[in-house]
């Protein structure tokens, strides 16, 4: 995934967010506002799978080319993390 990807997408999300606030200045139903925040919320999930996956296979090929440990700490740390959000 590229950069110009993430940020393609992190634009969606923008403007998804600025339908919800329209939708409550609007007074819409909690039913249409809810199935946008989950569309929001599936968004950037998808938005962090598509970073971590990148992270941890730039992580590995590193690791393989220096055998540097705290490269396979800091990955586990972050996807420990990130299993948070």
């Amino acid at each position: 995934m590229s950069k110009k990807d993430i940020i393609n997408r992190l634009r969606r999300v923008e403007g998804q967010v600025r339908g919800l606030q329209k939708m409550i200045e609007e007074e819409r139903t909690c039913s249409d506002i809810l199935t946008q925040l989950s569309a929001v919320s599936g968004a950037l999930q998808k938005i962090g799978e598509l970073t971590m996956k990148e992270y941890t296979k730039g992580c590995i090929m590193e690791y393989e080319q220096n055998h540097n440990e705290d490269l396979l700490n800091d990955l586990i740390e972050t996807i420990s993390k990130f299993k948070k959000i």
